[in-house]
């Protein structure tokens, strides 16, 4: 069981917290991390995208030319594929891109998102994060003392003060512990947890 240092928002040492081993010291497998970032980017298309075939184009209504004594090709309509102007074949149809992935795997992947951070020494648990008001100003300064450049700040619950004064801030993101997920773990490159979301986080997937 790895032990990890708890720093508040000045980045100074306040304690310690276990880390446990079947959540943050599991094999990693770039295959099963790969898989699930896939099905979740695939989900989150909109598959809205389509062409209009033959019959939803508007016009062809009538035979361009009689059939026979013209000496040109046979004809039924302006509208054929063949014709400018005409239908598309073969083109795009709203559909859903999405993958089912079996819960097992999802759980898995998300320990060896976990486990990466915390190997690479790129996990960083904080006690707290209060502000005393929305400001941005005072967000950057706890990003500065924390050397925080782009990196996922996971809340154990909604902090509306915090999420407010960190939009505008680019390369920092926050995120509630219950929707804490592989690919944005994977997306940024450090990952700050506050220690009330490690217990969440531990419990829901020991």
């Amino acid at each position: 069981m790895a032990v990890v240092k708890i720093v508040n928002q000045t980045n100074a040492e306040v304690g310690s917290i276990d880390l446990a081993d079947e959540v943050f010291g599991v094999e990693v497998k770039p295959e099963v991390l790969n898989l699930v970032v896939r099905a979740q980017r695939a989900a989150k298309r909109a598959g809205t995208h389509a062409v209009k075939n033959r019959t939803a184009v508007s016009g062809g209504g009538s035979k361009p030319w009689r059939q026979k004594g013209t000496g040109r090709a046979r004809a039924g309509t302006n509208r054929s594929p063949v014709w400018r102007g005409g239908g598309v074949v073969f083109g795009p149809t709203p559909r859903d891109y999405g993958f089912k992935i079996n819960k097992k795997v999802r759980t898995l992947a998300m320990k060896m998102a976990l486990s990466s951070r915390a190997a690479d020494e790129k996990l960083t648990v904080v006690d707290k994060l209060e502000l005393p008001e929305i400001k941005t100003k005072l967000v950057s300064e706890i990003a500065g003392n924390l050397g925080l450049r782009k990196a996922l700040i996971v809340v154990s619950e909604t902090d509306n003060t915090l999420a407010l004064s960190a939009r505008n801030i680019e390369g920092l993101k926050i995120l509630e512990a219950s929707k804490l997920n592989v690919y944005d773990i994977l997306r940024y490159p450090q990952l700050v947890m506050l220690q009330g979301a490690v217990e969440s986080v531990q419990e829901r997937l020991k």
